[in-house]
């Protein structure tokens, strides 16, 4: 390719572009959502590696062998495109339980919750910096720890009713007892 057809394309070309673009996004999603939300914040060094890799194979597959402008464009569209189209498609109640997971209750007044920090993939060190972040110097004070739906931990100290709205989207847990 020189000059000029490093700009254009045909139809066949994007079609394919549009095409590996969809598939490679929602191969993404799924991944993303095996994986779990933990993964989406708290990236070690070896994760920002694993991101730029995949942020690679994204791109390389969406733009087929010979990239030009418009594949390009085209697939930045697709993408934009999907991500909208899921972001509606998450508000209703099929398809969000299928795309997100709800919020998690990793430890309760106190208490470890171990069916969820298990399910959620969080370990006790990432608890523990989280709540030294929150200002928690005793398990005492905490009234109640979540892993969101994006991924963060939101910590509620003790002796803060929540009302009940708040928690309509936690994740039913087992039993939390004391480490």
């Amino acid at each position: 390719m020189t000059g000029w057809d490093q700009l254009g394309t045909n139809l066949p070309t994007a079609v394919q572009v549009v095409v590996a673009t969809i598939g490679i996004y929602l191969a993404l999603v799924l991944l993303v959502r095996i994986g779990g939300q933990r993964g989406l914040v708290a990236m070690s060094g070896a994760d920002v590696a694993c991101v730029i890799a995949l942020g690679a194979v994204v791109g390389r597959t969406s733009l087929l062998a010979n990239p030009t402008l418009a594949t390009g464009v085209i697939a930045l569209s697709v993408l934009f495109g999907m991500q909208r189209l899921l972001t509606i498609l998450e508000r209703g109640p099929r398809v969000g339980r299928l795309l997100a997971r709800r919020s998690v209750v990793l430890m309760r007044d106190g208490l470890l919750c171990e069916d969820g920090m298990r399910r959620a993939r969080v370990s006790d060190d990432d608890l523990r910096q989280r709540l030294r972040l929150a200002g928690i110097s005793r398990r005492e004070q905490v009234g109640l720890v979540v892993l969101e739906r994006t991924g963060q931990i939101s910590v509620l100290r003790a002796g803060v009713e929540l009302e009940p709205w708040l928690a309509d989207d936690l994740e039913a847990q087992g039993t939390c007892a004391p480490p």
